[in-house]
């Protein structure tokens, strides 16, 4: 009978738990595919309903704010390079030994032929402080036990989308699936996340594929083949430059 009535006087404690945070959920998720420094080696598939085209890269990243990516084929792009300083990038093109300054009206144009922009690598926005968050409960996504996440940007911040739906594995915080919509609540983009490796101490989905929804037959798929979160990086190796030697 004791334990009858502490269960019965537990129970509305029980109930009046938090949900879980979804901040932190999505912070986990970030940790867990983002480190201080980064050097990767990727594949990106651009599908289109006639063709196929292939593109190889190396990137590294230091934070938020530097990264540089060296095309590696096909041959006709090998060494052209992309740098982003803060809000910044920066588009070396050797075979026409030609320097370029993105400016803000190139920003929301393709990159590389791709279904990403060229606002993509700038990356300005952040899921945890420009967006107001929602736990919308769980869901089965890629064979995992998924939290669904609704996150609405803030009133004063720039941001292109209307809301955004993110899918975070439930242990491994894995994430499964994004959805973007704009701000009539169309559907835009589903971003898929797929086939988990280890990477060193990480395991993590090495396959993203973006499908845009209003092209038909359209999509681009980046495969991650290599990381490693502990490259010997400083800011000085994110110049102008470095970006028009390194090979």
């Amino acid at each position: 009978m004791k334990n009858l009535l502490l269960f019965l006087l537990l129970l509305p404690m029980a109930r009046a738990l938090p949900a879980q945070d979804p901040v932190e959920i999505l912070r986990k998720m970030e940790d867990l595919t983002r480190g201080d420094k980064s050097y990767s080696e990727v594949s990106m598939q651009i599908v289109r309903p006639r063709y196929t085209r292939e593109i190889g890269m190396r990137s590294w990243a230091m934070g938020d704010d530097y990264s540089l990516i060296y095309i590696t084929a096909p041959a006709r792009d090998r060494g052209m390079g992309y740098l982003k300083r803060d809000r910044e990038i920066w588009n070396w093109m050797p075979s026409i030994d030609r320097l370029i300054k993105l400016p803000p009206s190139m920003m929301s144009q393709s990159w590389m032929g791709s279904d990403f922009s060229n606002d993509d690598l700038v990356r300005e926005s952040s899921i945890i402080h420009d967006y107001t968050h929602r736990h919308l409960g769980m869901e089965e996504m890629g064979g995992y036990h998924c939290h669904k996440i609704e996150l609405i940007p803030k009133p004063d911040k720039p941001i292109v989308w209307g809301k955004v739906l993110v899918w975070v594995a439930e242990k491994e915080y894995y994430q499964m699936r994004t959805e973007q919509y704009d701000e009539r609540g169309d559907l835009v983009n589903v971003i898929t996340f797929s086939e988990v490796k280890n990477f060193g101490e990480r395991s993590m989905p090495a396959r993203m594929e973006l499908v845009p929804q209003d092209k038909k037959g359209h999509a681009t798929v980046l495969i991650t083949e290599q990381m490693d979160f502990s490259p010997k990086l400083d800011a000085d190796f994110f110049s102008i430059q470095n970006l028009q030697r390194i090979r």
